[in-house]
């Protein structure tokens, strides 16, 4: 057979992405046992949309014009929607110029960075970070540059708060270069749970207007915060909210992660270069699901859909943190989002159990996640894979959950992760 022309070397075939290893290792362990497989890795739903919201899917597909293309900028339906939304939430008034509606949050972030980036450019990320993170920053040129969030000592000694992991501010501003073009930060944060405060966010603030730089906010999980509130930097100075694109997203907040419409909303004059972008990567987004999302905004103002899932989530992790109190396993209170991160240096896997050689290669994390999988029958998700190599051994020992699941999920879950008991 004659050689064909040979594939980008970014992309590398031979090596399984994270979701794939792990999913693939919970389909095979299903087939090696007769006990179900109890799925918290991935932070997929695990229930539908609410009744409202798939009923305003099913209505906005029966009106012909919303089968076509939709503006590449938005649907006008769900700018309004949005631009009424978030005038509230940022407590200024937000024009439908400073929003554009994108193939759900991933493309929203590879959209500004195709924008921005020009090859070299460098981009400040905070570790652990979450891994589309990466490839997002280097396809349009951009180096990542790793600034850790620490967490405190005792990590493995006692439940700590998301608060406590900590960004050091002369270790971000060392960081800083002449070639750096952005800070990205999440909050809501996956895995840790974290939310930044008003004084973080300053400090990050500030250190963007000191040395010019761009702030790229992601905050898909915003209406999952278990405090008083949320605070978002681009409300906290003009002068941040002129450099900050923040990055939203229908399926987390509807729990429709299949919809894939998320929004951006910047500064007009930096975000026509983003709406540039977002045409020649995908041109328009799903044009009956921004109906269906502009509707949902609507009905909430009514029937206080967030307030009661943030409710709801809290009885999930109350259900879910029973077995580590249990175990006297420490973990993570997390302050917003849907995930757990456990430690599990207590438990000891044993020493003569046979791994596969892909997770063999791997941190201890990884190892930890194939023998739940297949002894316990949960899955989790390993978070060194939200590391770079040299620091992985801040998280080899932890374990994410992900809690967006229905509570009896996660009380089978619970039985099931008892039988750690015998490995303590």
């Amino acid at each position: 057979m004659s050689s064909l022309p040979s594939h980008n070397p970014y992309f590398n075939a031979s090596g399984k992405d994270i979701w794939s290893l792990i999913n693939e290792s919970a389909a095979h362990a299903a087939t090696q046992s007769d006990r179900e497989i109890i799925n918290l890795g991935q932070g997929f739903f695990s229930y539908s949309p609410p009744d409202f919201v798939i009923q305003a899917a099913k209505d906005a597909l029966d009106v012909p014009l919303n089968n076509q293309y939709a503006h590449t900028r938005g649907k006008p339906s769900l700018l309004n929607a949005l631009a009424k939304t978030y005038s509230k939430r940022y407590g200024r008034e937000i024009k439908t110029d400073e929003i554009l509606v994108t193939t759900g949050a991933n493309e929203a972030l590879l959209t500004i960075l195709t924008g921005f980036i020009e090859k070299g450019d460098e981009v400040i990320v905070f570790e652990p970070f979450f891994d589309q993170y990466i490839s997002n920053i280097e396809l349009p040129g951009g180096k990542v540059v790793y600034v850790p969030l620490h967490p405190p000592k005792e990590i493995s000694e006692r439940n700590v708060k998301g608060s406590e992991w900590r960004v050091d501010y002369d270790e971000l501003e060392a960081a800083i270069t002449d070639k750096t073009k952005f800070i990205l930060i999440n909050t809501p944060h996956n895995p840790v749970g974290k939310i930044f405060n008003k004084e973080e966010l300053t400090k990050i603030g500030d250190l963007a207007v000191k040395h010019n730089l761009l702030i790229v906010s992601d905050e898909v999980y915003e209406n999952l915060y278990y405090g008083d509130d949320f605070p978002r930097i681009a409300t906290l100075s003009p002068a941040f909210a002129e450099r900050t694109f923040s990055i939203f997203s229908a399926g987390k907040s509807f729990a429709a992660t299949g919809w894939r419409i998320g929004w951006v909303i910047g500064n007009a004059e930096l975000i026509k270069y983003a709406a540039l972008a977002h045409t020649r990567i995908c041109f328009s987004s799903p044009a009956p699901l921004q109906e269906a999302v502009a509707t949902a905004f609507d009905e909430v103002t009514k029937n206080q859909y967030f307030e009661k899932t943030r409710s709801e989530y809290k009885k999930k992790y109350e259900i879910f943190t029973k077995v580590w109190e249990e175990l006297g396993l420490p973990y993570t209170v997390a302050d917003g989002a849907y995930y757990l991160l456990v430690d599990f240096s207590k438990v000891k896997i044993p020493e003569d159990y046979e791994f596969p050689a892909e997770f063999k290669a791997r941190a201890k994390d990884f190892r930890l996640a194939y023998w739940l999988i297949n002894e316990l029958g949960v899955v989790s998700i390993p978070p060194t894979e939200f590391y770079i190599k040299e620091h992985e051994h801040v998280a080899e020992n932890l374990l994410r959950f992900a809690l967006c699941k229905d509570n009896d999920v996660l009380e089978k879950a619970v039985v099931r992760l008892r039988e750690l008991k015998k490995y303590l």
